[in-house]
């Protein structure tokens, strides 16, 4: 069996849905699928070898270009290459900060609108590398925003196409009118030519089934899985003061360090500014660094200065240090977490997690047993939990080992791959 496994680069920046695309193609190719990974937009960063082709698809800046500009859809072939240099993709972090959001939404449409978009050229490109090359027996598209290229690759292809739901919900909802509407529209009408959609999670599965008005048995559930290389081989043995909380998340509002700055300072007007910690790592984007001011000022302000470290993003090594260095985890994202990769990484390396109730948490953590969870969006339920998981150190070290022992028994990637791959032959053989 022969896969287009096709996913999203993020400009450089380590992505959660890269690693989880990376570690995915890797564990199936080791089940004997022969699976290639083809980014688009940028070249893919992760934090474990690279599995993707030197090739990039709909490079980032090509596609910006054709959608400004007319002479670039018609721009010969050579032109195209040039813009498609992998250091050149890669400096393109500085466009999420830059691109103002009708820019964004009319892009987001042009994508959706696939044949009939302006970056036609990019897709017929792609359909034909496909067709005269590569020879699949199946394409996989790993995120809903790519969902106008599959009328043209049914069309040339004739074979299956299968598309990933990965949270492209709340990106559609933050695009500006009048360009939400009409990307939501395209997405709905362009979600009909799929054969069949992957979420990590029952709820997700059902949320993006009404939220792309298709029915739900075109829904198949993989749950998330991670590479277990390298977590849950340390003992630990952290003193219990101060009580370190750690945020391992790309900062911004949507990840809620904001609640968990309030929650924390909170807890300290309760144990003392000296005996509590918090830590954070992950990606700091151009566009969110005046969020990040908000942060710290409201840290500053609770008398936390001493107390907070920020220590920027993070590879796989320091993430699994990170993880290891802290008694719980939170993010406590405002909106519907899809996936949470975040929590098996934490409960991975025997660290518990503190959880809105939405979203994917209470899933994960059903599933594994390893934190709690609290009302969302409320940095007084939030402290209370973290309050919790400080003052009953038995509970917390429990919900540790629990968590770490289903990780490794039933998240890790070997189990991922097996249901997917599960879902491929089903199409393969139909």
């Amino acid at each position: 069996m022969r896969v287009a496994y096709i996913a999203a680069g993020a400009a450089g920046m380590y992505c959660g849905s890269c690693i989880n695309d990376n570690t995915l193609a890797t564990a199936l190719r080791l089940k004997g699928v022969d699976l290639v990974l083809i980014p688009t937009y940028t070249p893919l960063r992760t934090d474990g070898p690279d599995a993707s082709i030197d090739r990039v698809f709909y490079g980032g800046i090509n596609v910006y270009l054709q959608q400004k500009l007319a002479f670039f859809r018609r721009a010969p072939e050579f032109v195209d290459r040039l813009m498609n240099v992998r250091t050149l993709l890669n400096s393109l972090s500085w466009f999420s900060g830059s691109t103002r959001a009708e820019e964004l939404g009319a892009l987001t449409v042009s994508m959706l609108k696939g044949e009939q978009g302006s970056q036609r050229k990019e897709l017929k490109k792609l359909v034909r590398w496909l067709k005269d090359d590569l020879r699949p027996d199946l394409v996989h598209l790993t995120n809903s925003m790519f969902l106008g290229m599959v009328r043209e690759m049914k069309r040339e292809l004739g074979i299956p196409v299968l598309c990933s739901v990965q949270g492209e919900d709340v990106f559609l909802d933050g695009l500006a009118e009048p360009y939400r509407n009409e990307a939501l529209s395209l997405a709905r009408d362009r979600a009909r030519d799929v054969d069949a959609f992957v979420a990590t999670c029952d709820w997700y599965a059902s949320s993006m089934a009404a939220y792309l008005q298709a029915p739900r048995e075109r829904f198949r559930v993989v749950p998330l899985g991670i590479s277990l290389e390298g977590h849950g081989r340390r003992e630990r043995d952290l003193p219990e003061t101060p009580f370190t909380i750690g945020y391992m998340a790309r900062v911004a509002p949507e990840k809620g360090l904001h609640l968990l700055a309030d929650a924390v300072g909170r807890l300290a007007e309760q144990v003392g500014t000296e005996n509590i910690r918090l830590l954070a790592a992950g990606y700091l984007g151009g566009r969110e660094k005046p969020y990040f001011r908000q942060v710290v000022s409201l840290i500053e302000s609770r008398g936390l200065s001493n107390a907070f470290e920020y220590r920027g993003e993070v590879d796989r090594q320091q993430k699994i240090d990170f993880l290891n260095s802290v008694h719980v985890l939170s993010v406590p994202t405002p909106y519907r977490e899809p996936k949470g990769l975040f929590v098996l990484e934490a409960l991975a390396n025997g660290t518990p997690v503190v959880q809105p109730r939405h979203g994917a948490f209470p899933a994960l953590l059903d599933r594994t047993g390893g934190g709690i969870l609290v009302d969302p969006d409320s940095p007084e339920a939030l402290a209370e939990g973290l309050s919790r998981m400080m003052s009953d150190r038995e509970a917390r070290e429990a919900m540790g080992r629990r968590g770490r022992a289903a990780v490794h028994r039933m998240a890790g990637d070997a189990c991922m791959a097996d249901a997917m791959l599960g879902v491929y032959r089903h199409f393969v053989a139909g």
